[in-house]
């Protein structure tokens, strides 16, 4: 798929991956709705950076959790740009709790990780496959783990989410062909400020320094890196869909 021209939707945007795809997908001439939940100056800062480099962006709240607020956040790309070629579904959020304290899980835990990182997928998927169908062509990229795969990571829903998100690929892949490609993405560690908070930065250094000297492509992915990998499954690999990717320099081999 030729990206200049094409119009995308980036779920969880004002940070991170999500913000690293954004910013390359208006790099490569695509017009790009940067969504947002909280994050309302990050997202309209990365906006503007777009917009000052001759881009072409918008920012739009939404919690991918309501079904309503996808639906929203899709048809703001059509009213917005006139189209909707590309869905990258990396909105997603955890809850840090040790895998053998099974009693931390709570019913407001499945729900938000579930919510966030497994049914917004569907939900946005959903919602963008007629406008997709209409506009002749369509790719999705999701943004899963490699705990969905390993059940590690940062609790065991998150584990049972992501590894959702692999068979949803999956499922989705059957029914949205020919006109649709979807595809995953499974980041291992990635360097940044979300998971340093979440581990603490003497667990999240240990982590780092040990993939580093481990790995066998010796080091661990990036925001950057994991936009790669993204732009690569949308623009590139036209005759794959239903796979997951793995993006972690082979720690998991």
């Amino acid at each position: 798929m030729e990206i200049a021209g094409k119009v995308a939707v980036v779920t969880g945007s004002s940070s991170g991956v999500g913000q690293a795809t954004a910013e390359l997908l208006a790099e490569l001439g695509a017009a790009v709705i940067v969504n947002y939940n909280r994050g309302v100056d990050a997202a309209n800062e990365i906006v503007a950076g777009i917009t000052s480099r001759g881009g072409r962006a918008a920012a739009v709240q939404a919690d991918v959790r309501s079904d309503a607020d996808c639906r929203r956040l899709i048809q703001s790309a059509v009213d917005e740009f006139g189209a909707l070629q590309i869905l990258v579904n990396n909105a997603g959020m955890t809850h840090f709790i040790p895998h053998d304290d099974l009693e931390a899980v709570t019913d407001e835990v499945w729900d938000d990780i579930i919510g966030a990182n497994l049914r917004g997928v569907f939900n946005c998927s959903r919602a963008a496959a007629p406008h997709m169908r209409a506009a002749g062509e369509g790719a999705i990229v999701n943004v899963s783990s490699v705990a969905g795969a390993g059940g590690g990571g940062s609790s065991i829903p998150y584990a049972a989410s992501k590894a959702g998100v692999n068979v949803i690929t999956k499922s989705l892949a059957r029914v949205l062909g020919p006109e649709i490609r979807i595809n995953t993405i499974a980041p291992g560690f990635i360097e940044g400020r979300w998971l340093r908070g979440g581990l603490g930065e003497e667990t999240y250094e240990a982590g780092r320094e040990r993939l580093t000297a481990t790995a066998p492509l010796r080091g661990v992915a990036t925001p950057e890196t994991c936009a790669d990998a993204i732009i690569a499954l949308i623009e590139r690999n036209v005759f794959v869909t239903g796979q997951t990717v793995t993006v972690d320099g082979g720690a998991t081999l």
